[in-house]
């Protein structure tokens, strides 16, 4: 029965999810299709003709337009349907507060990379994805570093954990993959949801375990070891500096991509230049294409990777047992799909299935 839950609360967000993304799409193209882009542009010129404050203009009228027609479609997924499923903690008031501080630490982050972008194509024309995509390695490596110390507490409060018994498992395991850990967090995610999740985040010196709360409090000893070595098995194998360089990859190939069909495409839509701040929104459909394309690949390298934390657990604390019983758990804490579709999973899952993860590990065992 917890399953057929887990199934249509599952199969319903993929299904708003995917209708969102077709919407999406259509909706960019008729917007620049039937000139209202180009509307919109000279309609700002009027009140500026500095091409960054145009460009800044153009995209927050976009985004209070976008934000408004998304509203409806975002409560119902973000707030009802985790009522609904009985899987949130938070009030209206508080679900529109963390999505304000969600749009203020974007937009942050977001609008100098916007004017970075604009300034790398205004300068370097043709080869602006070239520019653009070094660019944002390097940015991508800056956050990384200041996500643990500066934005996920904007969100949450990050404390120290005092159960001194996961303390010292968690030296051991350090230990064990040679990595200098001063103290283990936990952060208070159960003020939003009733799941639990665990990770580690952040570079070099900002390097950080998180626990959260929530899987503190439901979860023994032994499973949260098991966990915790899942993670420890990600530096390991240093899943997270090769997501940063297959990621990088992926960037220059992405935006080599969408940087030549976007320049094909502009007198199809009776354009002249790739600076137009009318013709950009076309960038956003040449990403959405090519992203159907690198997100089943993206995320086949992901289900590996976490297939080889998995073994690392289970070689490293030897309790198979404990690890089953905790992806069991969280599962159903979270409301997992245990059996998706093989497609779906395919396509876009970035984990595999408890029922595959489970099945390895008894492989490994026997």
């Amino acid at each position: 029965m917890s399953n057929i839950k887990a199934k249509r609360y599952n199969n319903i967000k993929l299904g708003v999810s995917i209708g969102k993304g077709i919407f999406s799409f259509f909706a960019i193209i008729a917007f620049v299709y039937f000139g209202f882009s180009k509307q919109l542009e000279n309609y700002l010129t009027s009140y500026t003709e500095n091409q960054y404050l145009l460009l800044i203009l153009f995209v927050i009228v976009l985004g209070f337009a976008s934000s408004i027609i998304d509203f409806p479609i975002k409560y119902y997924v973000e707030f009802y349907l985790e009522h609904k499923y009985e899987l949130s903690n938070q009030t209206i008031p508080k679900w529109l507060w963390e999505d304000f501080k969600g749009l203020l630490v974007g937009s942050v982050i977001g609008f100098p990379i916007l004017l970075l972008f604009y300034w790398v194509m205004l300068t370097f024309g043709s080869l602006w994805w070239l520019v653009f995509s070094a660019a944002m390695f390097l940015i991508s490596v800056v956050l990384a570093q200041i996500v643990p110390i500066i934005i996920l507490p904007i969100f949450y409060k990050i404390t120290p954990i005092e159960n001194e018994e996961i303390k010292k498992r968690v030296l051991r395991l350090a230990e064990d993959v040679k990595m200098k850990v001063e103290n283990v967090f936990q952060f208070n995610m159960s003020k939003n949801t009733k799941k639990a999740n665990a990770a580690f985040t952040g570079l070099g010196r900002t390097k950080r375990i998180i626990l959260g709360d929530t899987l503190i409090e439901n979860y023994t000893e032994d499973e949260i070891e098991t966990v915790l070595a899942h993670e420890f098995g990600h530096y390991k194998h240093k899943h997270i500096i090769k997501n940063l360089f297959i990621g990088t990859l992926f960037s220059f190939l992405t935006f080599f991509l969408i940087a030549s069909l976007y320049k094909l495409s502009l007198s199809w839509f009776e354009f002249s230049k790739i600076t137009e701040v009318s013709a950009l929104p076309m960038l956003s459909i040449w990403a959405m294409l090519i992203g159907l394309l690198t997100t089943p690949i993206g995320n086949i390298i992901s289900r590996k990777f976490e297939y080889q934390a998995d073994e690392y657990a289970i070689k490293t604390t030897g309790k198979s047992e404990a690890f089953i019983n905790t992806l069991e758990k969280l599962n159903e804490q979270n409301l997992g799909d245990k059996e998706p579709h093989p497609f779906v999973e395919w396509f876009f899952y970035s984990h595999p299935s408890v029922r595959k993860r489970k099945d390895r590990i008894l492989k490994l065992v026997d």
